[in-house]
């Protein structure tokens, strides 16, 4: 069948459902697999030279100081220690869920108010900051889970470290309680926080090594950053952070 143009130019095109029916015509004879029709059709696209079209990155959800601090009010007002602790954690270091389900108490630094992440994504250790004026709180959850012999930073009634549902779950029942509009998930938490000290004006190469994210047109300038710079930066900015 030819393919025709009507007066408007438009091209008229067999209809999926019957091209796929004289296709399976030359085909069925062969009982092709999945396998064998995927390739098949990476083959066609490439003889007919047409590209994958590229979706259109979505910017992230960033929460607003002022959704956070809504949030974080109801946190507060139902005293429930371990949560806030939590969710702390997330806002003052960034880290990722599952490498926070995943800090032991042996990674706490309380000297250099610094946390150790072993294995984090890309399989890389890294450290994280946090502010001083968390050092007493964090050094009181400590002391409790060393006396409960506990392993992990965070662990549930059962002894158990979280799994990283039950620490989003934990996240978005304080969504509901606020009555926010987009639900709060751990990563909201992340680029709440490198949204913050971006604006405070740190620069990328300062962010980078506690984010853990790769940059391979800032890996020279990376490598010429000690730890203890981005320290003591960070620390003279977070004094104003709003929690």
């Amino acid at each position: 069948m030819q393919i025709t143009e009507d007066k408007d130019n438009k091209i008229k095109r067999t209809s999926t459902k019957k091209k796929a029916k004289q296709l399976c015509k030359y085909l069925r004879s062969e009982r092709p697999d999945y396998f064998y029709l995927k390739r098949l059709f990476q083959d066609i696209r490439f003889e007919l030279d047409i590209e994958i079209p590229k979706q259109p990155k979505k910017l992230p959800y960033v929460p607003t100081e002022e959704e956070i601090k809504k949030y974080y009010e109801i946190v507060w007002n139902t005293k429930n220690f371990q949560d806030m602790l939590i969710i702390k954690t997330l806002l003052y270091t960034g880290v990722r869920v599952s490498e926070l389900i995943n800090i032991k108490i042996t990674d706490i630094d309380l000297t250099t108010n610094q946390i150790r992440i072993n294995q984090g994504k890309g399989n890389k250790d890294r450290k994280v900051p946090f502010p001083s004026q968390f050092r007493d709180t964090l050094a009181m959850h400590l002391q409790d889970m060393k006396k409960n012999h506990a392993k992990y930073l965070f662990e549930s009634n059962r002894k158990k470290k979280y799994t990283d549902r039950a620490i989003r779950y934990i996240l978005n029942k304080y969504s509901k309680k606020a009555g926010m509009d987009q639900p709060i998930f751990p990563h909201a938490l992340r680029h709440f926080l490198f949204t913050w000290l971006k604006k405070k004006g740190i620069d990328d190469a300062l962010i980078q090594p506690y984010s853990g994210h790769d940059s391979r047109l800032s890996l020279e300038m990376y490598s010429k950053l000690s730890l203890s710079d981005c320290q003591d930066i960070y620390d003279s900015k977070i004094k104003d952070f709003p929690f």
